[in-house]
């Protein structure tokens, strides 16, 4: 059976569609998913992390203004870095609200994580040297063990397995 009647995937055209996408100031969580790559439910937990905001319309929608697609592309490039978001969420509270990041903000804010991410690189260096040994010793020694316990720093702390 035809229908002469226009069928759509996510439902009929809004008015927020048929507006150029510069023109738009506000967009739908489903435009703000589309645009940035993440998830709607992803968008949701940042919300609920306060990694971004939204205002909510008459019918209890979500808006979110244009300045959320970097701020989401900014989580999004921390995470893949492995920063946590608590630490995302303090960088991004240090920014003026509905404002696009700018280079300088995130040239200031990377800065900030240089130490952190130099520490992890270190560790990863000494999971890899050691890790051959360690899968095949089985010593379980939290005196000897590199990996577990580099520079016995547990030995100094606590006696016994209380790990």
């Amino acid at each position: 059976m035809s229908t002469d009647r226009p069928v759509y995937a996510s439902g009929p055209p809004t008015t927020l569609d048929r507006v150029p996408p510069e023109k738009v100031h506000e967009l739908t969580v489903g435009q703000l998913s589309a645009r940035s790559g993440a998830a709607v439910s992803a968008l949701h937990f940042y919300e609920a992390k306060g990694l971004i905001s939204s205002r909510r319309t008459s019918g209890n929608q979500r808006r979110y203004t244009r300045d959320a697609l970097r701020r989401v592309a900014f989580v999004r490039a921390a995470q893949r870095v492995g920063i946590p978001l608590a630490s995302i969420r303090d960088a991004l509270a240090r920014l003026p609200e509905e404002r696009t990041p700018t280079r300088e903000d995130r040239a200031r804010l990377s800065e900030a994580w240089r130490t952190e991410l130099d520490q992890r690189i270190s560790q990863l260096g000494r999971l890899r040297d050691h890790l051959t040994d360690c899968i095949g010793c089985g010593c379980l020694s939290l005196e000897t063990c590199a990996l577990s316990n580099p520079d016995d720093v547990f030995g100094e702390r606590i006696t016994g397995s209380r790990l």
